[in-house]
């Protein structure tokens, strides 16, 4: 992975609405924002100023893989009235924001494995520390156009 794809960017706090998918992380993840985006565009909000967000809740290394827990979310306006009849399993909730270091990655499977692989050595050698909260995909259109997407890394200091 090349260092030259990274960048700071200081992160927002937002609200979100979210499908959680509990279990192991892969195929049911992709099943959780295929849901998300349905009710999105139900709802008018994938537009091309669509922010979608995958949080990994859990490290598989570490939590069994039956309870892994994975939000597909969108980044929903502070006037969104969200309306809880819509015939899907929809949370609301609040993204944090934060300091992140952001990597500009292949939107492929494979793409996104070897980020995830090759992401924590890398920023130790660099120096960098991790703050204690989830590494998140974020898909905006303009990316995901390109095939691309982004990996989000909380840093406390850098």
């Amino acid at each position: 992975m090349e260092m030259k794809n990274m960048y700071f960017e200081q992160l927002p706090p937002a609200r979100i609405a979210y499908v959680r998918q509990t279990g192991p992380y892969g195929p049911s993840n992709i099943r959780a924002m295929e849901e998300l985006k349905q009710w999105a565009n139900q709802k008018q909000l994938l537009n091309e100023d669509a922010v979608l967000i995958g949080i990994p809740q859990d490290n598989p290394a570490t939590t069994l893989p039956e309870h892994c827990r994975y939000d597909a979310c969108i980044v929903i306006p502070d006037d969104f009235d969200f309306d809880t009849e819509s015939g899907f399993d929809i949370h609301r909730g609040t993204f944090p924001g934060g300091s992140y270091l952001i990597f500009t990655i292949p939107h492929t499977a494979e793409g996104i494995q070897k980020a995830w692989n090759e992401m924590i050595p890398q920023l130790q050698a660099e120096g960098y520390r991790m703050d204690h909260k989830p590494v998140i995909e974020r898909y905006r259109p303009q990316l995901l156009d390109q095939h691309l997407c982004e990996l989000c890394v909380p840093v406390t200091s850098f």
